[in-house]
């Protein structure tokens, strides 16, 4: 199309396309200029033969106007959507980085450290669209940019929603166009719910601990069947410095049926959180929000092999550093409230002892006993 291969076209006399940034099964992706707010956006335009059906542009409108009443640090904002050229198009904020498969591609996997950080913002992200009302549908590392401040932002809120009501011939390309993350109630044909992102958000925490999916086939057909039917295997049997603990949140998270997973993200992301601040004694208690974690690039591998740069990013792991440990209370350090309190206990038991001895003498001599 015309509007794929001119960079420099002009979308709703508004904003100036200036390169391509992603291609994918269902749409294209520029970096553009807003020229009436005079700033960078993205611009997602969804394939010609998505936009030409007129039941698919109402809903894609419905489902863009949902995700653009969304306000959060770890979700990528929608700023406007539209149609022009013959093509539906979706405008949201620029976010400089890198999205975490690609990431992934270049770093094997993470340790323990530098994924909880990661995840638990991905959980918050999602966990406030649930409590918006909306399931994400399509939760994968590719939806998932890390920004050159450090942040995790959500992308894609509302897109997949809006795909479902293609022709069911076409949902096998297009809706579950990412068979490796989706769950099994939604490789069922089963409608998703907020614990499907969640399934989704345990697979990609098995991929980043691990190196490698839960499930593996080459057919789609075969990868949902397993992700129905087969358990995978222990995340530790991969990575044995997955602490125990961490792998028994995973394979919850994995459970096949839906009332066995953590109900919403968020509370997956409260169990991570907690898990982190069990783990490490000195973990500060952050919001999810402001968790620190790792930039797109120059990361540094778990086996210590270098990594090579990427021509446009150029950053660094900056995770939090444990506080000082509290000095401990010598043996000089006295407690005089404990001690005063002893002694009033002490004397007002003392106290009494005369008191009983009276009563018992007097009914003694009343009862005349020797």
């Amino acid at each position: 199309m015309e509007i794929e291969q001119q960079s420099s076209s002009l979308l709703a006399n508004r904003y100036q396309l200036k390169h391509l940034v992603g291609t994918g099964g269902m749409a294209v992706v520029y970096q553009a200029h807003d020229l009436m707010l005079e700033r960078p956006v993205a611009i997602k335009i969804l394939r010609h033969d998505f936009s030409k059906d007129e039941n698919f542009r109402e809903r894609f409108r419905q489902e863009a106007k949902a995700a653009a009443n969304l306000s959060h640090p770890n979700i990528v904002t929608v700023h406007d959507f539209g149609f022009d050229h013959e093509r539906l198009f979706i405008v949201m904020e620029y976010v400089p980085g890198t999205d975490l498969k690609s990431i992934l591609k270049q770093q094997r996997y993470f340790t323990v450290d530098q994924a909880i950080p990661l995840m638990v913002q991905a959980s918050a992200g999602i966990g406030y669209a649930h409590r918006a009302g909306l399931v994400h549908c399509d939760v994968k590392p590719h939806n998932m940019l890390v920004t050159p401040d450090q942040r995790l932002k959500v992308t894609d809120f509302g897109i997949a929603r809006a795909l479902s009501t293609i022709h069911p011939d076409e949902q096998h390309d297009v809706v579950w166009g990412s068979p490796q993350y989706f769950s099994p109630e939604q490789a069922a044909g089963a409608a998703p719910s907020p614990a499907s992102d969640v399934y989704s958000l345990g697979v990609i925490l098995y991929e980043i601990l691990t190196g490698q999916l839960p499930f593996q086939a080459e057919d789609p057909v075969e990868l949902a069947r397993m992700h129905r039917e087969q358990l995978p295997i222990p995340p530790r049997r991969l990575n044995p410095s997955i602490p125990q603990a961490l792998e028994q949140i995973i394979l919850k998270v994995l459970s096949k049926e839906p009332s066995s997973r953590y109900r919403t993200a968020d509370q997956l992301g409260r169990i991570l959180i907690s898990f982190s601040q069990q783990a490490d004694p000195y973990a500060a208690n952050i919001p999810a929000t402001t968790v620190t974690t790792p930039t797109p690039s120059s990361y540094t591998p778990v086996d210590s092999q270098p990594v090579a740069q990427r021509s446009n990013q150029s950053a660094s792991i900056n995770f939090p550093s444990k506080p000082a440990p509290k000095p401990q209370a010598t043996s000089l350090d006295i407690d005089w409230v404990s001690i005063g309190l002893g002694l009033i206990a002490l004397i007002a038991a003392g106290g009494l002892i005369p008191f009983w001895l009276y009563i018992w003498l007097y009914l003694s001599s009343s009862r005349g006993l020797p």
